[in-house]
Parts: structure tokens; C-alpha cells; sequence
């Protein structure tokens, strides 16, 4: 929250009379800041997206944002996501012309519910994951509703850079093809065109990679598509919780693969006697910073034959899969 900057609201009696309008508006303002944590897609779903559906769908597009923080790339990378949500262009209050709008009211700050989460129930209008699904595929234009609309199964795979990495990526790649899916391999620039990689994603079967931020793309996924999750050590909860869950949400089917302490790159750092294996909690009472520079930090080397049944029932899931009417 240190990166994100407070909104003062001044109520009450003032001595002082407020400036004449500049601009005067006729819907209500949506403050809001496209800081915290953006740069990181799960974050910019989390914690910005999902919670701006939730607190403006139900205004039906007669609202407009007043973006604090305003970062230029993040607008225009969720610009449709937005147009979408307002049909009126976002104000920066950060030009600093001195300029005063005036609104006949205003919601300040957004409603979040959990991880990749809308709660129906809590929300005017009764919004679901599902409709947030249709939401994005009128904004994105994506045209698969179903996996069974593709013809051959293509699976997507994940490709980390700094951790978390497949050690055997290639290998992993040769059987993958073998099991007869299509492949994409995805490098994380890809994510940044949200506009051309929402509609890649929505063209796949399956969606494969290591615990991580680029997991959030499951959200463009066809209905009855697989998301598989590879879990390293000691990464069941962030995985279950971040990804896992929300995927049933999703009308995506959730896989997952937990590697053994010999695919982890740990084994070869620490050996199989030390405390990273055998007293994990000892390692994660130190903090956040302690289980991440272990932990979350580790690669992967995936044991092939073990990961090949994963696979294969993927595959099973998804050339099965039929629309439910």
C-alpha cells in the first residue's frame, strides 16, 4: 500500500467556500489507483480488475474513472477492459492544471472479495465469475466459448525465466508433442499485448506451468478447458489457493502435479538431510523473505514418465469435454 497515494475527503462545515466547478459531470466518479503491486498480472486482476467489475458493472457503463497514481502503460493496457466498464474517458488528476470536477457522487476506492473472486451475493446485480468471464470475452472479442469448439488440442505452456524454471523445457516439450497436442511455448513478453494474448489463450485446450503470476491467463480460457499447475515444494497452499481454486470458479478443470524432492532444484543445493526437506517449518518461520529465497525461488526438473500421466489425462479431460445446454 506504500506505493498507492491516500484520497483526503473533507467533510463537514467549512469556513472556506469550495472552488467554482471547472467541469461538471453528470455520473458518478470511481476513484481508484493503478498502483500496489501492477507490473504483475495476477495483482492487476486481483487487486485492480476483478474489483472494479464488481464495484462498477451495475452502474452499466454511466460512471467514470478517476485514476490516482495514473500510470499511462497500465491504461492502455487494460483499455478495453475499461471502455468496457465506462463509456466515458478516465481522468488523471496527477496533470495538476488546477482543474475542479464536480460529480453528483462518488465511490472511492473498490470492493475487493478474494483471490480471483466475485462472491454473487455481495454484489448489485448478482455478478458472477461467469459473467465476468462473458465480460471479458465481449471486451477481448474472444470467440471460443467451449474447448470442444477446438479441433485439435493445443496446450500452452508457461515459459519461466528467473524462477521456477523447467530445467528440462525442451524434453518436456518433445513428449508433450508426442502425446499429440499442438504447443505453444510462452515467453513472458507475450503477456504484455493483453489485446493479441487473451485471444492466444482463449484458442487453447490446455494451459501448463510452474506456480506463478502467468497462471492468471487461465481467466481467458475456454470453458472446459485444463489448467495444469506444477506445484514446487512447499507451494501447495499459494498454489491451491491462488490458482487452483478460482480455476472450478472458472468453468476451467484444475490439475495438478506436485513434484517430488528430487525434480526440485533444492535437492542438488541442499541435499535430502537438510532442513529445507526435513524441517520445512523451521525455514518458513523465518518470515516471508526466508521461504521465498528457498521456496518460491527453486526450479524444476520435471521427472518425465511421472508427468506424462498428468498429461495424458489432460488430454482425456478435454477431447471428452461437451457444452452443458
Amino acid at each position: 500500500m506504500k506505493r498507492v497515494s491516500p484520497v483526503q475527503i473533507l467533510h463537514g462545515k467549512n469556513t472556506i467556500d469550495p472552488p467554482a466547478c471547472n467541469f461538471t459531470h453528470n455520473v458518478t466518479a470511481v476513484v481508484f489507483s493503478s498502483k500496489g503491486f501492477t507490473g504483475n498480472v495476477f495483482h492487476e486482476f486481483n487487486e485492480i480488475i476483478i474489483p472494479l467489475f464488481i464495484t462498477t458493472r451495475h452502474f452499466r457503463s454511466r460512471v467514470r474513472f478517476v485514476i490516482t497514481d495514473f500510470e499511462l502503460w497500465w491504461v492502455q493496457k487494460y483499455n478495453r477492459c475499461l471502455s468496457h466498464l465506462s463509456a466515458y474517458e478516465v481522468i488523471n488528476p496527477g496533470t495538476d492544471d488546477g482543474s475542479v470536477h464536480c460529480f453528483p457522487g462518488a465511490v472511492i476506492g473498490l470492493t475487493y472479495h478474494d483471490n480471483l473472486a466475485l462472491n454473487s451475493t455481495d454484489i448489485p446485480g448478482g455478478y458472477s465469475m461467469f459473467d465476468f468471464k462473458q465480460f471479458l470475452k465481449e471486451s477481448y472479442n474472444l470467440k471460443i466459448n467451449h474447448v470442444s469448439e477446438i479441433q485439435k488440442p493445443m496446450l500452452m505452456l508457461i515459459s519461466r525465466r528467473k524462477t521456477r524454471r523447467f530445467l528440462n523445457e525442451d524434453k518436456m516439450v518433445e513428449m508433450i508433442m508426442e502425446l499429440g497436442f499442438q504447443i505453444t511455448r510462452v515467453e513472458p513478453e507475450w503477456m504484455y499485448n493483453l489485446d493479441e494474448f487473451a485471444e492466444v489463450v482463449n484458442s487453447c485446450s490446455v494451459m501448463l506451468g510452474a506456480h506463478g503470476a502467468g497462471l492468471t491467463n487461465e481467466i481467458f480460457l475456454p470453458t472446459g478447458a485444463v489448467m495444469v499447475q506444477v506445484v514446487p515444494l512447499q507451494n501447495e497452499w499459494v498454489a491451491t489457493t491462488y490458482y487452483g481454486g478460482p480455476a472450478k470458479e472458472m468453468g476451467v478443470r484444475y490439475l495438478e502435479y506436485k513434484i517430488e524432492p528430487e525434480e526440485s532444484s533444492l535437492f542438488d543445493t541442499y541435499g535430502k538431510d537438510h532442513p529445507v526437506f526435513t524441517d520445512p517449518k523451521s525455514i518458513i518461520s523465518k518470515g516471508y523473505n526466508a521461504f521465498r529465497s528457498v521456496y518460491l525461488d527453486q526450479d524444476l526438473k520435471i521427472n518425465l514418465e511421472r508427468f506424462k500421466k498428468t498429461l495424458i489425462e489432460a488430454k482425456q479431460i478435454v477431447e471428452s469435454s461437451t457444452p452443458i445446454n
